[in-house]
């Protein structure tokens, strides 16, 4: 894969569409890049995507929802490749409301012209009345951005992780039981490297009763940015990846590396 590649959307979990794709990371491997839409009586996208996906995105998202009748846009943080076309969404969407995290909220507000009448600043620990559901917002155990929030709902059991069990992979699976376990486990690592450099330096306990947490949910499925959807079969594969991504330093892409993603022409995302 040469050039960032869009899939299509297909349902993935109870109430879930997910918009799927793939961004090439030069010799690193292929990075999933997905937003996803809860179908609940209130519906929501969360994330928007990234800017080389917009037509088909776009086009995709109209197929699924009318977007005037969108209620919620869910912005888990305010990277790029998560909010590439959240301005062209807002113009589609006139009734839709900005979900963003509070220190989100004042990063959008940076943005020359953009309607902040529409955010509604929501941290973790806080509910999101859908209708039929809450979402309950939390945080995620990795993250880059520090207003990253992700979100359990409560009706599904279904749990947004947001940048966090994300991977690399040598090819662009749309099953996580079809990532072969090396891949998975060294394609995690890489990620980690890059999105969460400080995870080789925290305390193994520590992290370890985070993971814990996450796991006495008891997820029916997690849906992530940057992973193929996985079910309840296979988060023990998560789980158990990220813990052991702490017992040494996680070390990211070398210079060298770095200035060969950028030579590319194709580009980074």
């Amino acid at each position: 894969m040469d050039f960032p590649t869009f899939v299509g959307a297909r349902k993935v979990a109870p109430d879930v569409t997910t918009f799927a794709g793939f961004f090439p990371i030069g010799p690193l491997g292929i990075l999933p890049a997905n937003a996803h839409f809860i179908h609940a009586r209130e519906p929501i996208l969360v994330d928007t995507s990234g800017v080389a996906f917009r037509e088909q995105f776009i086009d995709e998202l109209t197929k699924v929802i009318d977007p005037e009748d969108l209620k919620w846009i869910y912005v888990s943080h305010t990277d790029l490749d998560h909010i590439g076309n959240l301005e062209a969404v807002m113009r589609l969407a006139p009734n839709a409301k900005i979900v963003v995290p509070g220190l989100g909220a004042a990063k959008l507000g940076l943005r020359e012209g953009f309607d902040m009448s529409r955010v509604q600043p929501m941290d973790h620990g806080q509910r999101l009345d859908l209708g039929d559901r809450e979402l309950v917002l939390l945080k995620p155990p990795t993250y880059d951005a520090p207003e990253t929030t992700g979100f359990f709902d409560t009706r599904t059991r279904v749990l947004f992780s947001v940048d966090s069990f994300g991977a690399l992979m040598d090819a662009p699976y749309e099953e996580l039981a079809a990532v072969p376990e090396a891949t998975l486990r060294d394609g995690m690592a890489t990620w980690s490297g890059i999105d969460a450099p400080w995870l080789g330096m925290v305390d193994k306990a520590k992290f370890g009763h985070l993971l814990a947490d996450i796991e006495r949910l008891d997820p029916a499925a997690i849906i992530s940015g940057h992973l193929p959807v996985a079910d309840r079969a296979v988060t023990q594969r998560l789980f158990r990846n990220m813990l052991g991504g702490v017992a040494t330093r996680i070390a990211g892409p070398d210079r060298e590396t770095i200035e060969g993603l950028f030579a590319s022409p194709q580009g980074v995302f």
